[in-house]
C-alpha cells in the first residue's frame, strides 16, 4: 500500500513536486523516489511513497522502470503469483517477486483487458516512456482514491486531494460539493470539494496523451455485473466457500497480517477465517468510557469480542478510545481531506495508530457485509415503511407521529434508543421508495430545502437527489433490497466507508484489507434473492446462515451494533462551546447559506432532549472546522 502523485506537462509545478510528495508521506514512509522523464511534446514527473508489504526488497521500490514503461502503483494484487505463471508462460521474464512488476507486465501483455483479470484493490498510472501516453486505472469498486485535475494539455494526478492541490491555481471550492456533504455526509464519487477536480470513477480507467486528449473508459459496471449475478443461484455453503476464498486471497503478504474484531458478525468471520489461514493471529478491538456508551445506549461490544478471541485463540489488544475530540477534530479534518461526516473515522485512525505502534502494517476489515448483504436498520426500515404506508392516514397523522413526536430521546443521562429509531423512522416513512430510502440516512429531505438552504441553493439540492435517483434506477430490474444494496455498494460504500477507511488507515500508515469487497463476493451476493437477506427481522439471513459453520450461534445471531463513536455524549458535553462558536456562529448560517433559525432550532432541541440531531450538528461541525482548515469560505 502506498502514495501516488504526478505532473504530466505542469512546468509551473515541477519546483513544489517534492511538497507534494511529502504531504502524503504517511502514506509510505518506507521509501521514496521520483522520477522524471522528458519526450517530444511531453514532460512527465511520477513520484511514489512506498509501504512494503509484498517483496520488501529495494528491488521492487517504486517508480518501478522496466522496458520503457513507468508505473506509480497503489494497492495490492492478491492474484499476483497465478498471473505471474500465466505471465511467464507467454514468454514475460521477472526480475522481482513483487505484484507491482506483474501489474506492469500484465498490461504490456494484455493492454486494458489485464484489469479484469486482476483481483484486489489498486490506483496506478502507467506511463510508456516513448510515445508518453499515460495510462491511469482505478479498482472496480473504488477502495483505492486517485484524483485528478485537467488543465490545458496538462495532468496532475495523486492519492490524496492534499496532494495535487499545490499544483494547482486558484482552485475555487465546488458549491455542489459542499451542499452534497451537507445533504449526506460525505460526497458521492461525481462530486468534488474543489472545482475541477475529479475522482478517477471506480472500474475506470482512463489515458492521456501530449496532445491534452484524455479519455475516459469504463471496464467494469457494478449494475450490469449485479443484474447479471441475480439471474443466478447460490447456496449458504457456497456463499461460504466464496467467503472464505476472499478472505484467503487476502492473506497474501509478506508482513503479518492482522485484523479489526469489534465482535460483530462480519468482523468475527472474517477474523476467524484469517486466523484458520494465519495459524497465529493478532485482533484488534475498540472500547469507550463507560459514562459515554451510557449515553449513547450503545451495546458491550466488547464481551463480544473477547468470546470470539478466547474460543479461537486470538490475541486480542484493546484499545480504549479517550479520544481528547476537540483536540482531535481538527487532525480528523486534515485527515480525511473533504468533509466527511461519519465519527468512525476517527476509530479507525486511534485503532490502526495503535495497532502500527505494534508493528503492524496490515489489517483485515469486515467492511462492505452490510451493503451486500442488506445489513443496515436503514433497509429493514425503508421494507417497514412501506407496510407503514399501508395504514389509514389518520391512524398515521393522528394517533402514532404525535405520540412519537413528544416523546424525548434520552433521560436521566441515558439515551433511548427506540425513541432515537422511531423519530429518524417518521422522517422518510411516508415517502416513496426511492426518496424514503434516501431519507433514511442523508440529513436533509426534499420537504426541507427551502427552510434548510438560502434559495439559489435549491436548485443545486434538488440535483443531488436526482443524482441518487439516477444511481437507485440503475437497479430497476432487482428487487427491493438488492436496489437498495447496489445503491449503498455504489454511493455508501464507496464514497463514505472505504473514502474514510482509506484516508483514517492510511494516516496511521497502515493498510486496511476488505475481503468482502471483492469481485467474486459481489456476484455471490447478488445472486441471492432481497427476501433471503432480510427475513422477518432477520438482516443479513443469508451471509448468517453462511455464517454458522465457522462461528458461534452467539456471535451469528447477537443484536447489530455499529462502528461508531459516542457522538451523542460529544455533541453534548465535549463539544458544547465549538457548537456555539462554530455552528451557530459559523460561515455557514453567517454568510446565508444555511438558515440561522434552523440551526439554532436543531441545537436546542438536541440539548433538551426532545429530538436527537447529533449527526447532523457532527456534519456541521465537521464542515465548518473544515472551512477553517482551508481558509474558504462559502459564496
Amino acid at each position: 500500500m502506498c502514495g501516488i502523485v504526478g505532473i504530466y506537462n505542469m512546468p509551473r509545478a515541477s519546483g513544489i513536486f517534492p511538497t507534494m510528495l511529502e504531504r502524503i508521506a504517511h502514506r509510505g514512509p518506507d521509501a521514496a523516489a521520483t522520477r522524471g522523464v522528458e519526450g517530444p511534446g511531453f514532460d512527465v514527473k511520477l513520484g511514489h511513497r512506498r509501504l512494503s508489504i509484498i517483496d520488501l526488497s529495494d528491488a521492487a521500490n517504486q517508480p518501478f522502470v522496466k522496458d520503457g514503461h513507468s508505473l506509480v502503483y497503489n494497492g495490492e494484487i492478491y492474484n499476483y503469483n497465478e498471473l505471474r505463471q500465466e505471465l511467464s508462460a507467454l514468454g514475460s521474464t521477472f526480475r522481482t517477486q513483487s505484484d507491482t512488476e506483474v501489474l506492469l507486465e500484465a498490461w504490456r501483455q494484455w493492454g486494458s483487458a489485464s484489469l479484469n483479470r486482476l483481483r484486489g484493490m489498486f490506483a496506478f498510472a502507467l506511463l510508456n516512456e516513448t510515445t508518453g501516453e499515460l495510462i491511469i486505472a482505478r479498482d472496480p469498486f473504488g477502495i483505492k482514491p486517485l484524483h485528478y485535475a485537467v488543465r490545458g494539455n496538462g495532468l496532475v494526478f495523486g492519492s490524496e486531494l492534499k496532494a495535487i492541490l499545490p499544483a494547482l491555481d486558484n482552485t475555487e471550492m465546488e458549491p455542489i460539493g459542499l451542499l452534497s456533504s451537507l445533504v449526506f455526509g460525505w460526497l458521492p464519487d461525481a462530486y468534488c470539494m474543489w472545482r475541477d477536480v475529479k475522482k478517477l470513477p471506480a472500474g475506470h480507467w482512463a489515458s492521456f496523451k501530449p496532445s491534452g486528449r484524455f479519455d475516459l473508459h469504463e471496464y467494469y459496471n457494478v449494475s450490469v455485473e449485479a443484474a447479471n449475478a441475480c439471474k443466478n443461484f447460490i447456496s449458504d455453503d457456497d456463499l461460504a466457500d466464496v467467503i472464505e476464498d476472499s478472505v484467503r486471497a487476502h492473506m497474501v503478504a509478506d508482513v503479518p497480517v492482522s485484523t479489526f474484531l469489534s465482535g460483530g458478525l462480519d468482523s468475527s468471520l472474517i477474523t476467524v477465517l484469517a486466523k484458520r489461514f494465519a495459524g497465529s493471529l493478532d485482533s484488534y478491538t475498540i472500547s469507550f468510557r463507560a459514562e459515554d456508551m451510557k449515553l449513547e445506549a450503545m451495546p458491550d461490544d466488547l464481551k463480544y469480542a473477547r468470546l470470539v478471541a478466547n474460543k479461537f485463540d486470538i490475541r486480542l489488544h484493546e484499545i480504549e478510545i479517550t479520544s481528547d475530540i476537540v483536540r482531535d477534530l481538527p487532525r480528523l479534518v486534515d485527515v480525511l481531506d473533504e468533509p466527511i461526516g461519519d465519527a468512525a473515522a476517527l476509530n479507525t485512525i486511534l485503532i490502526c495508530s495503535a495497532a502500527r505502534k505494534a508493528g503492524v502494517k496490515v489489517l483485515l476489515s469486515g467492511m462492505g457485509a452490510d451493503e451486500m448483504f442488506g445489513g443496515y436498520r436503514k433497509h429493514q426500515a425503508a421494507l417497514m415503511s412501506a407496510r407503514y404506508r399501508s395504514l389509514p392516514s389518520f391512524i398515521r397523522k393522528a394517533v402514532i407521529e404525535p405520540a412519537v413526536d413528544a416523546l424525548p430521546v434520552a433521560l436521566f443521562g441515558r439515551g433511548i434508543r427506540p425513541v432515537r429509531f422511531a423519530k429518524r423512522f417518521l422522517t422518510f416513512s411516508n415517502l416513496p421508495e426511492e426518496a424514503s430510502f434516501r431519507r433514511s440516512y442523508s440529513f436533509i429531505g426534499e420537504s426541507e430545502v427551502d427552510k434548510f438552504v438560502r434559495p439559489d441553493l435549491a436548485p443545486m439540492m434538488r440535483e443531488l437527489f436526482d443524482y441518487h435517483s439516477s444511481i437507485y434506477a440503475q437497479g430497476s430490474k432487482m428487487d427491493v433490497v438488492n436496489r437498495m444494496c447496489f445503491t449503498d455498494v455504489r454511493l455508501f460504500m464507496e464514497a463514505l466507508n472505504l473514502t474514510y477507511t482509506d484516508r483514517a488507515s492510511m494516516s496511521a500508515s497502515t493498510e486496511v484489507r476488505v475481503p468482502f469487497i471483492d469481485r467474486e463476493v459481489m456476484s455471490a451476493a447478488y445472486a441471492i434473492p432481497g427476501s433471503r437477506k432480510i427475513v422477518g427481522n432477520e438482516r443479513k439471513a443469508a451471509l448468517k446462515n453462511a455464517a454458522i459453520r465457522t462461528l458461534p450461534k452467539e456471535i451469528v445471531y447477537r443484536p447489530k451494533a455499529l462502528f461508531s463513536a459516542p457522538l451523542r455524549a460529544w455533541i453534548r458535553r465535549d463539544l458544547r462551546d465549538q457548537l456555539n462558536e462554530l455552528v451557530a456562529n459559523g460561515k455557514l448560517v453567517n454568510s446565508g447559506w444555511l438558515d440561522k433559525k434552523y440551526v439554532s432550532e436543531m441545537i436546542a432541541a438536541d440539548r433538551a432532549g426532545t429530538s436527537d440531531y447529533s449527526r447532523e450538528l457532527w456534519q456541521l461541525l465537521t464542515t465548518e472546522s473544515w472551512l477553517r482548515h482551508n481558509n474558504v469560505s462559502p459564496n
